[in-house]
């Protein structure tokens, strides 16, 4: 008998570009620049969540947006409106483009970003309590960072390959229970998973702090996730702290032989069990500036996947070619009428 295993996914061939401008203003001397996506769905009459992108350490934003984290297919689906921040060049550091500026310097891009918000706030219609943010290695420091420092603004986070300094946390301004997600992969060789050299906390310590700072079940709830693609030599475990303040979730995806990567099939390399932009989402997107959105309001608050009634357009194989049977031990796509994708591994 076939066992048929299924995944929630969002693939960028998917989107359909609505309205996807680079924008410039002018902050603390410089010029700055972001790329803005809103989707056709936006009305100034319901104000909109936000999702600010962070790519990694001497990245652009367009690239961070077109070839690994590209939220637009599910912005059109979920209604939010999406930001990628251009970081600039950090002189002591041989003009790479960063987020975390090497001293001496008096550069903080935790007020840029404050800037930002206010100022994508005059042109749209935001919804203040859903402002969210993600980065990738030194963007995924970075989110750590507004998470800690802008937390008055920032209603949950998302790190993926990000570490921590030691220290990070001594100067938070915590004010509100803060959901936290961290995917890491344990064999990242750039921001290690469990630092030897005294630079970085090890995951386990991150989700220490935010899993004590929300007063969650000391215990984590463990699932082992389908490993969906053998070939990538890598498993994902979730790890759920839950019934923090105000329904709050810390959660942790390890990546046990995971790489400095951003998960997702579209990349084509590092883990292919899970797709960060569709885990990002899902995850942020249940979490206001109160904690989870109605929390208490159902018996299970927590779901690891949004779920929405949806019906199969077609079905098609990684090469994209239509397929009208089931292959044994291909992967697959159901192309749904929502926007969104559902893999398929037909094993036998």
């Amino acid at each position: 008998m076939n066992r048929i295993l299924f995944f929630l996914i969002s693939l960028p061939f998917l989107s359909f570009s609505q309205q996807l401008t680079t924008e410039n203003f002018f902050y603390d001397g410089n010029n700055r620049e972001y790329i803005i996506y809103v989707p056709q769905t936006y009305s100034s009459s319901n104000p909109a969540p936000i999702l600010f992108a962070f790519h990694g350490g001497s990245g652009y934003a367009e690239d961070f947006m077109n070839y690994e984290a590209d939220f637009r297919s599910i912005s059109d689906t979920a209604g939010f409106i999406l930001v990628y921040p251009q970081a600039l060049a950090d002189p002591n550091d041989g003009g790479s483009t960063n987020w975390l500026h090497k001293e001496p310097t008096n550069h903080k891009d935790i007020f840029f970003v404050e800037a930002l918000i206010d100022e994508i706030s005059l042109s749209y219609s935001i919804d203040n309590s859903r402002v969210y943010a993600c980065g990738y290695s030194l963007g995924g420091m970075f989110s750590y960072e507004l998470a800690c420092q802008l937390n008055s603004k920032i209603s949950a986070i998302a790190s993926v390959a990000g570490a921590a300094f030691l220290g990070a946390f001594g100067s938070c301004n915590l004010t509100h229970p803060t959901a936290v997600l961290s995917i890491a992969g344990t064999a990242d060789g750039i921001h290690p998973y469990d630092d030897q050299n005294g630079w970085y906390f090890p995951v386990s310590e991150i989700n220490n702090f935010w899993a004590s700072y929300n007063n969650t079940d000391l215990t984590p709830l463990v699932y082992q996730l389908p490993d969906l693609s053998t070939a990538d030599g890598s498993t994902v475990e979730r790890f759920s702290w839950t019934n923090g303040d105000g329904c709050v979730v810390v959660e942790e995806l390890k990546i046990t032989n995971g790489g400095h990567d951003w998960p997702s099939l579209a990349n084509g390399w590092g883990n292919q069990d899970i797709d960060a932009n569709t885990e990002v989402w899902n995850f942020v997107s249940k979490f206001n500036l109160n904690g989870m959105i109605n929390c208490n309001s159902t018996s299970d608050n927590f779901q690891i996947l949004n779920t929405k009634k949806s019906n199969i357009i077609k079905t098609i194989d990684i090469l994209g070619r239509s397929l009208d049977n089931c292959t044994d031990n291909k992967i697959l796509f159901n192309i749904l009428n929502n926007g969104k994708v559902e893999k398929k591994l037909v094993v036998n």
